[in-house]
């Protein structure tokens, strides 16, 4: 079956000088943003962004994101990112993205899991009948859902400390979630960041930072490829988040 047109989302977008690494290709980091980008145009549009869920004192809380990359897109190539709503379960919507080249060729694509936050009692809300109208049709064009629980560090390789400045801040006052991806990836070895590639990011938001928490990172080296991550809050060692990593040498 499929996907409802009015649920999708394309946004066409070329790769800029700010966005690129030393290779001439999109920094990981500014490939997430684009598709966030992406999303949040999609949820103006259907009129359930954060703005237009304020009023019920409601907001989403994105808690999963599974990240496939099958090639970087280098300095002046234009990409398509195509999002949509991917079902609902009990408390939980998903999300899923995909960036095509001009060739419509898949480059990369994500899929995510949110819950919706009732912003007064500070806890999970169910979903309201208004956002559950909007569920698209069950169709096998769906990207695979994250199963199975992130593996935990069971020791710390590296670490690395972070504080959290105004410029990290998103619209909603907390640490960008994008900055959960960069300061936990800063970890990985010299090698790795240089001359490797992401192939995969599997990542569980826990908590959210704000404003002057200090942080830190930590990175469990599993074999050349394969890593884990943590961060965690120095004042309460709260876990904000985990994550997996396994990069293509």
């Amino acid at each position: 079956m499929a996907l409802d047109p009015h649920l999708v989302y394309t946004g066409e977008y070329t790769i800029r000088t700010y966005e690129i690494d030393r290779h001439k290709k999109a920094t990981v980091v500014s490939l997430v943003k684009l598709m966030q980008e992406a999303a949040m145009q999609n949820v103006i549009t259907m009129g359930v962004s954060v703005w237009d869920m304020e009023k019920h004192k409601i907001s989403w809380v994105l808690m999963r994101k599974h990240l496939e990359i099958n090639r970087l897109p280098k300095l002046g190539e234009t990409i398509k990112v195509i999002t949509h709503p991917a079902g609902f379960e009990k408390f939980f919507t998903y999300r899923d993205y995909k960036v095509l080249d001009q060739d419509d060729k898949i480059i990369a694509q994500s899929s995510s899991t949110w819950l919706l936050m009732d912003t007064e009692k500070r806890r999970m809300a169910r979903i309201p009948d208004f956002i559950l109208a909007l569920e698209p049709p069950k169709t096998e064009t769906y990207l695979p859902r994250p199963v199975g629980k992130v593996p935990k560090i069971d020791r710390v390789d590296e670490q690395q400390d972070f504080l959290v400045q105004w410029h990290h801040l998103d619209f909603n006052e907390h640490l960008s979630n994008t900055y959960y991806i960069q300061w936990m990836l800063e970890t990985v070895d010299d090698e790795v960041l240089n001359n490797a590639k992401l192939h995969t990011l599997d990542l569980q938001y826990k908590a959210e930072s704000l404003w002057k928490d200090e942080l830190v990172a930590e990175c469990q080296k599993i074999d050349e490829s394969t890593f884990l991550h943590k961060l965690l809050r120095k004042s309460d060692k709260q876990e904000l988040a985990i994550a997996k990593s396994q990069w293509t040498l």
